[in-house]
C-alpha cells in the first residue's frame, strides 16, 4: 500500500513508518521544511497547502502531527498551539481525502483524553465524553475535524491513544530518572486509573488498522488490563529497585499541574474493545507487561 504520513518525524511517527515500511508498503512523509529525499512531500497546513496528487495516489493518511504536549501548563499559548496544531492539520488532510476521487483511508491521531474523567467505570469506545478539561476538549475538537472525510464515505480510524511507554521517550524517560532517584509515589489518591500501552502494540495496532480494510470508527489504543496510579507506581518501583515513598498531595498537582492536573487526577478506565474485536492481539496486556516491553 501507499501510506501518507503527517507527524512522520516525531517519535510515534518514526517508529510507525519503520513498521509499515518492514512490512512492504511505501511511505511518503509530509514535511513543513523543503524536502531533502523522494520519499517526503512538502505541506503547509495553516495555509491550507498539501500536493493532492500524493492524497490522491495514496491508499491510506496517517495524521500524528501536532504540538509537544509537555510543556507550560500555566501558558495560554501553549495550550493554543496544542489545540491548532492537532484540529488544523487534521481538517486539513480530512478535507484533502474528502476531495480525492480514490478517497484513501484516514487514521486520524486523538487522545485517550477524549473521555474525561469517569472513575471506576469501564470505558469502550461507545462511552461518551465528560468535563471540559484541556485535553478532553482539544480531543473533541480534533475528532470533530475528521467530518469532511467521514461524510464523503472514506473509511476514518480515530487512534484515541494513551500514552505510549519507551524508555527512549516522554512520559518515561522521565519517570524513570525521577522513580530511579528514589523520588517517585503516587499521585493523590493513586486510584485514579491510568491508561498506557507499549509502543510495540501501537505500532503494530496502528499498522494493523491501516491494513484492515473494514476497520473504521473510533479505536482505544491501550493495554487490555488498565492499571490504577498505585498499581503503576508500585510496577516502577519494583522494575527500578527503589522504594516509591514520595506520593504527591492532589491539592499541589491542582497548583502547579495548571490545565494538566485533570490528566494526572482523572480516572480514564478505558478498553480497546474495539481494537480486540477487529483481530488485533495484544503482546503486552498489563502495566508489567508494558514496562518489561519499555526496557525499564
Amino acid at each position: 500500500m501507499r501510506i501518507v504520513i503527517a507527524g512522520a518525524s516525531g517519535f510515534l511517527g518514526q517508529s510507525l513508518a519503520r513498521e509499515l515500511v518492514g512490512r512492504g508498503h511505501a511511505v511518503t512523509a509530509l514535511v513543513r521544511r523543503p524536502t531533502s529525499a523522494p520519499d517526503e512531500s512538502r505541506w503547509d497546513p495553516y495555509a491550507g497547502r498539501i500536493d493532492r496528487a500524493v492524497v490522491d495516489a495514496a491508499d491510506v493518511v496517517v495524521n500524528l502531527a501536532g504540538s509537544p504536549t509537555a510543556g507550560n501548563p500555566h501558558s495560554g499559548k501553549w495550550a493554543r498551539e496544542l489545540r491548532e496544531s492537532r484540529v488544523t492539520t487534521t481538517r486539513v488532510l480530512a478535507e484533502a481525502v474528502a476531495a480525492s476521487e480514490r478517497r484513501p483511508a484516514f487514521l486520524a491521531g486523538n487522545g485517550i483524553s477524549y473521555y474525561g474523567d469517569h472513575g471506576d467505570e469501564e470505558l469502550t469506545e461507545d462511552a461518551d465524553s465528560r468535563g471540559d478539561s484541556l485535553l478532553t476538549s482539544v480531543s473533541r475538537e480534533w475528532q470533530a475535524a475528521t467530518v469532511a472525510a467521514q461524510e464523503a464515505g472514506a473509511r476514518v480510524c480515530v487512534l484515541r491513544t494513551s500514552p505510549v511507554m519507551d524508555r527512549g521517550a516522554p512520559p518515561l524517560k522521565q519517570l524513570r530518572l525521577l522513580f530511579k532517584s528514589a523520588l517517585g509515589g503516587r499521585l493523590g489518591s493513586g486510584r485514579q486509573y491510568m491508561p498506557m500501552i507499549s509502543l510495540q502494540d501501537w505500532v503494530e495496532s496502528v499498522a494493523h488498522l491501516a491494513e484492515h480494510e473494514t476497520a473504521s470508527g473510533p479505536f482505544n489504543l491501550v493495554c487490555p488490563q488498565v492499571p490504577t496510579n498505585r498499581e503503576f507506581t508500585e510496577a516502577l518501583a519494583a522494575a527500578v529497585h527503589r522504594p516509591a515513598v514520595a506520593p504527591v498531595p492532589a491539592s499541589l498537582i491542582r497548583l502547579g499541574g495548571g490545565q494538566m492536573a485533570p490528566e494526572l487526577l482523572g480516572s480514564v478506565r478505558a478498553v480497546p474493545a474495539a481494537l480486540e474485536a477487529s483481530g488485533y492481539r495484544f503482546r503486552h496486556r498489563d502495566v508489567g507487561a508494558v514496562l518489561a516491553a519499555a526496557g525499564v
